[in-house]
């Protein structure tokens, strides 16, 4: 049998008898979580080690017509390293851990499977506390095309913005600059990576193609966390505000989506494919999305049991919650709840 295997099965077992078996259940599901759940983007062959021309931020650049891929890795700790594009850039980790500084914002970590976007001639400086050799950081950075940026938001002014009595007036924002990457985003990112990296004469057309809808995708993103964040104080500015007002305020109820549509004075049809328009999602998934977070401030807050949580967040099936919730966050909420630290 397997040395690793054994070692691991021992470590479990000496885990639970020490720490027992709630506590077990959270080291799983963080291992869990480390082994895929969360939406990483593909490893990267990292740079041959007499091919690297610095330890500290080694790059290898892939240019193409409307857009440049950068790949940057480190192998040693260093501080206060400055980064400038004069494009907008579409940053990703696959590996390591950095910490980000960016002007008139708070410091974060920045980890694999997260997404921070820049933009152009904004200095980010960044702190690699714990790269080395064995442990490197490795981090892509697709700087877009200003023009191309342009056109593309000019694209969703004149054709995808079908809402005649409330039109939205869009722009890449970066209000929502740090985020975890859903499926949607991390597959487009590996898929331009792919391209790039590749030799097909055609590639420039495909990375157009891939590069267009991840624009797509992160408006409609900056455009939702807007428009919720604002929804409370300005709920008669627009029609996406008086909708999303709405459900935010009606979270815990049974929500129609008739209503919504009266709410919004459209038919059922047009109101699926404006919503999606708008906020790159169905309004299902956005109630959805708004009652697991309503949730996990109930599981952390609250010694409610399971069934009351999923009642109070307006799920009439609690089997339908637990499996929602798996979904998203990996675990159940029971097993959420035991992992959190007061």
């Amino acid at each position: 049998m397997n040395f690793t295997f054994i070692l691991f099965n021992s470590t479990i077992v000496l885990f639970e008898l020490i720490f027992g078996h709630f506590s077990l259940i959270c080291l799983i599901q963080t291992l869990n979580k480390a082994l895929g759940i969360k939406h990483y983007l593909s490893k990267i062959d990292l740079t041959h080690p007499k091919q690297l021309q610095t330890l500290v931020e080694n790059r290898r650049v892939f240019n193409l017509e409307r857009c440049e891929l950068n790949v940057f890795e480190s192998y040693r700790d260093a501080y206060q390293v400055p980064l400038t594009f004069s494009d907008l850039v579409i940053t990703s980790m696959v590996r390591g851990k950095k910490i980000m500084h960016l002007p008139e914002k708070p410091a974060f970590d920045y980890l694999p499977g997260e997404t921070v976007i820049v933009g152009g001639n904004e200095t980010m400086v960044i702190d690699f506390p714990e790269a080395a050799p064995e442990n490197p950081t490795q981090c892509i950075a697709l700087a877009v095309d200003a023009q191309y940026i342009s056109h593309t938001v000019q694209y969703l002014n004149n054709y995808y913005n079908t809402d005649k009595e409330s039109l939205t007036n869009w722009e890449l924002a970066f209000n929502h600059y740090h985020f975890e990457n859903d499926n949607e985003v991390s597959n487009l990112i590996n898929k331009l990576i792919r391209i790039c990296r590749g030799s097909d004469v055609t590639k420039d057309i495909f990375a157009d193609l891939s590069l267009k809808e991840l624009l797509i995708r992160l408006l409609q993103s900056q455009h939702l966390y807007q428009v919720a964040e604002t929804a409370e104080s300005q709920s008669n500015k627009s029609r996406q505000h008086q909708v999303l007002h709405f459900i935010n305020h009606h979270i815990t109820e049974r929500i129609l989506i008739d209503n919504l549509c009266r709410k919004a004075h459209m038919c059922r049809n047009d109101f699926f494919k404006w919503f999606r328009q708008q906020f790159g999602m169905t309004p299902l998934e956005y109630i959805n999305t708004e009652r697991i977070k309503l949730a996990k401030q109930l599981l952390t807050n609250s010694k409610k049991s399971i069934t009351v949580i999923s009642y109070e967040c307006g799920f009439s099936d609690v089997n339908y919650f637990v499996r929602l919730f798996k979904s998203k966050e990996g675990i159940t909420p029971g097993h959420y709840r035991e992992c959190i630290v007061h």
